[in-house]
């Protein structure tokens, strides 16, 4: 099972790059959870935010395999604990890279390497369009897309 998505965004990978990283950036794009990590290979992250555990559910934990700032963000990554009881079992890859194509961003999203029988799988094919879309609303513009109420 593999997703996979391409978008081109009108500004510089180093935008975009924000966008993907940074608390203020992560927020506003991916239903107000913080991507909290150091960014380096082997370490942890997490998406952290409002949902089903208050404001600090972890929405999305892992480990770092890649980054390459303004060029590549790689990470394994399992649900939050508060989704499923053997979330620790649960896994897929997720990277986005990053392309200069003239005066824009190429992003693709790639996400693969799905545990058999992943029971988020339907849920991120409806997901990241949602969330691509609103990073590219973002970088380009500064304003998020009103999708209603969403959680991860």
């Amino acid at each position: 099972m593999k997703l996979s998505y391409q978008f081109y965004i009108d500004a510089p990978p180093v935008k975009v790059w924000n966008t993907l990283v940074s608390p203020e950036g992560t927020r506003s794009t991916f239903f107000g959870s913080e991507l909290r990590s150091t960014f380096t290979k082997g370490e942890s992250f997490e998406y952290v935010g409002p949902g089903n555990d208050g404001e600090e559910t972890v929405h999305v934990y892992g480990e770092i395999l890649a980054c390459e700032p303004n060029k590549l963000l790689s990470f394994i990554e399992h649900p939050g604990p508060s989704y499923h009881l053997n979330h620790s079992e649960l896994e897929s890859r997720v990277s986005f890279s990053l392309q200069q194509v003239g005066k824009c961003t190429k992003l693709t999203l790639v996400n693969d390497q799905w545990t058999e029988n992943h029971p988020a799988y339907e849920n991120a094919q409806q997901h990241w369009w949602m969330i691509l879309s609103n990073i590219k609303t973002y970088t380009e513009s500064g304003k998020t897309l009103d999708f209603g109420a969403q959680e991860i």
